[in-house]
């Protein structure tokens, strides 16, 4: 079977299998990105080189009972509320916890485009293959999962919306550099990315944040012009945070000297290599609609 071919039967499996979960429940839906999350671990312990089954068992235990929280904590919150005639502070406790969440993960992440940038950091030292397990891998597939709920209940069309963004980036990224490009964006880490691939990359994922907004998610006719703004930002943190995002995980596999971080997906590497951008995305993602909160 030839290279292309195999791409293209792996690519349509792994894209028929994540909307078909996304779609089918929310059970589905956290379950099928909880076996992301533990060959994502697999993986990310295998370039990194520390030992599988401690990495593993944590963020197994950690996504289920934080998704488990997060996901039950309004019918708990309610049915406490009726039985007590009074209202809980299970919603107060679980904001907390997600400002904690948050700010742990913000903190590696800034820490992981240090370690981009940083030409002579070339070696890890254990205690930060631990802190990027925690901030690079573990929290960012517990914030995909809470970006997916929205305002209020489980919202297939926000995930999906966020996947075809990254997917519209990464697409018009290869193939406005391929046919344009010119300036390299960071040769030493990624020599195929250039500077007007990114750009393409990000004009063409803005385009489809605005078709998103009108046609698939069709928001109230009152509130449109907000809807196009909010699905025009996220465009924007996709193609800047998403290419930094494929970036950090480049330099993981150059320090590793691999070319994937797995072989689960023929022609197309491993999970990270496939989920590189959305774990760098999710928690930014997640900050700006928190930032929106706030500010309506």
């Amino acid at each position: 079977m030839n290279e292309t071919l195999k791409r293209l039967i792996s690519g349509v499996v792994y894209i028929t299998l994540l909307l078909s979960c996304i779609l089918y429940s929310t059970e589905s839906f956290i379950l099928l990105f909880g076996i992301f999350l533990v060959i994502a671990t697999f993986e990310y312990a295998n370039l990194v080189k520390i030992n599988t089954i401690l990495p593993v068992s944590v963020v197994t235990l950690s996504y289920s009972i934080i998704s488990l929280i997060s996901y039950y904590s309004k019918e708990t919150d309610n049915y406490l509320s009726f039985l007590r005639e009074k209202p809980t502070q299970l919603g107060v406790d679980l904001e907390q916890l997600n400002l904690v969440l948050l700010i742990i993960t913000l903190v590696v992440l800034i820490k992981c485009i240090l370690f981009l940038f940083n030409n002579k950091e070339q070696t890890i030292s254990k205690l930060w293959k631990y802190l990027y397990l925690v901030g690079y891998i573990l929290l960012p597939f517990i914030f995909i999962v809470k970006i997916s709920f929205g305002i209020n209940d489980y919202n297939p069309k926000i995930i999906i919306g966020l996947f075809i963004l990254i997917w519209t980036n990464d697409t018009f990224a290869y193939l406005v550099g391929k046919s344009m490009g010119k300036h390299k964006l960071y040769e030493r880490i990624s020599p195929k990315k250039t500077i007007e691939g990114f750009l393409g990359g990000v004009v063409f994922a803005v385009f489809a944040g605005y078709l998103i907004s009108k046609l698939y998610i069709k928001p109230n006719p009152n509130f449109s012009d907000t809807s196009i703004l909010i699905w025009t930002m996220i465009a924007l943190i996709v193609g800047v945070f998403g290419t930094i995002g494929d970036l950090i995980e480049s330099k993981f596999k150059r320090i590793a000297e691999v070319k994937d971080s797995g072989k689960i997906m023929p022609g197309h590497g491993g999970v990270l290599d496939r989920l590189d951008s959305v774990i760098f995305v999710a928690p930014i993602v997640y900050l700006f609609y928190q930032i929106l909160s706030y500010v309506s």
